[in-house]
């Protein structure tokens, strides 16, 4: 269903498949009372939370362990007016369990930016929104 002629509420799965097909987003989070964003490359655990290989003297480590977050991942298409944004919303953790902890290193992802000294936070999804603007007409 398209709401305002070309805007359309994703489901659950399409979601899911578009939160797959890409691999880089943006963690949301507060930091001294503001918002800040910092886009990260991530992977999905099988439950589908979202995991985040970091630092594990980062700042990012440091502020959102248990508290709630946002993750988005988009893709649009200027020339055509058109594109998706998917949002998951939920609590983040860094992982601490060594079993846990290595299940996740085999499977999670690799930083780009990360030495060896790192450790991984996962999102849980609470909530997973998501919206498709559909191409503008010829």
């Amino acid at each position: 269903m398209f709401q305002s002629n070309r805007v359309r509420a994703l489901d659950r799965e399409e979601c899911l498949r578009l939160l797959a097909k890409v691999p880089v987003g943006r963690v949301v989070y507060t930091r001294q009372a503001l918002p800040a964003v910092l886009p990260v490359n991530f992977a999905l655990d099988t439950d589908h939370a979202v995991l985040i290989r970091t630092s594990a003297d980062s700042e990012l480590a440091e502020v959102v362990d248990g508290v709630v977050v946002a993750f988005e991942v988009d893709e649009f298409d200027a020339e055509r007016e058109s594109g998706w944004s998917v949002v998951v919303t939920g609590h983040a953790t860094v992982v601490t369990d060594p079993a846990e902890a290595g299940r996740l290193s085999e499977a999670g992802p690799r930083s780009w930016a990360v030495g060896d000294d790192c450790v991984l936070v996962r999102i849980e999804p609470a909530m997973l929104t998501g919206r498709e603007l559909g191409h503008r007409p010829a």
